[in-house]
């Protein structure tokens, strides 16, 4: 049984060698340009295909990669928005889909490469449909965030509403990828949560800002 038990840790201690020599790997020079023997010799493996062995392929690699943060971020955005309830306030819906990311990155500590790992990812048209499957397929609780969104701007048509979701993600990402850069070359930046607030001040914007229509 013990020995059973340091079989499990070892192998427990190798699989989070490999996904976070993945994940910086992939932060900094993207999925593609990355190899399992770069991964391999980055988390310290002499085996070659320990990420073949421990994670399958590469997309299947990139999916654990996602999902483990998806996960964390699950639980974060679930907590608000027990505290938000019905709130018809647009600002309190906005806070529910800043907060939980930024708050992650906070945890994660320094040096972090989720966001610029997360950036790579989306960037790229196949593995952004993993992205959205862990993300939204995953999340009830984003769900719950889009209806409330809905219901603080009902004036406006799905069609914008789609739109201005997708404005919201990338500059959710992107401005966490600035903040995560910054503090990765020790260059001044902001906190996690000032740049929280100043995304939410943004976001909070946007979603009321006019639509202009062809006349």
């Amino acid at each position: 049984m013990a020995s059973r038990t340091r079989r499990d840790e070892r192998v427990t201690a190798t699989r989070e060698a490999l996904l976070t020599a993945a994940e910086r790997l992939f932060a900094e020079h993207g999925v593609y340009a990355v190899g399992n023997r770069q991964i391999s010799e980055a988390a310290g493996q002499g085996n070659n295909t320990a990420v073949n062995y421990h994670f399958g392929t590469k997309t299947d690699l990139v999916r654990t990669l996602v999902r483990r943060h998806a996960e964390r971020i699950e639980v974060v955005r679930v907590r608000m928005l027990a505290g938000v309830g019905d709130s018809a306030e647009l600002r309190d819906w906005v806070e529910c889909s800043v907060r939980p990311v930024t708050g992650h990155l906070a945890e994660l500590g320094r040096p972090s490469w989720y966001a610029r790992f997360i950036a790579q990812v989306t960037a790229d048209p196949a593995l952004y449909a993993i992205a959205e499957e862990e993300f939204y397929g995953a999340s009830p609780a984003l769900w719950k965030v889009d209806d409330g969104l809905t219901r603080c701007v009902p004036a406006l048509s799905a069609e914008v509403r789609a739109e201005r979701a997708l404005m919201t993600r990338h500059l959710i990402v992107q401005m966490s990828v600035e903040r995560e850069r910054a503090l990765a070359d020790g260059s001044p930046a902001p906190t996690w949560d000032d740049t929280a607030v100043g995304l939410v001040d943004a976001i909070v914007a946007l979603w009321r800002a006019p639509v202009t229509r062809d006349q």
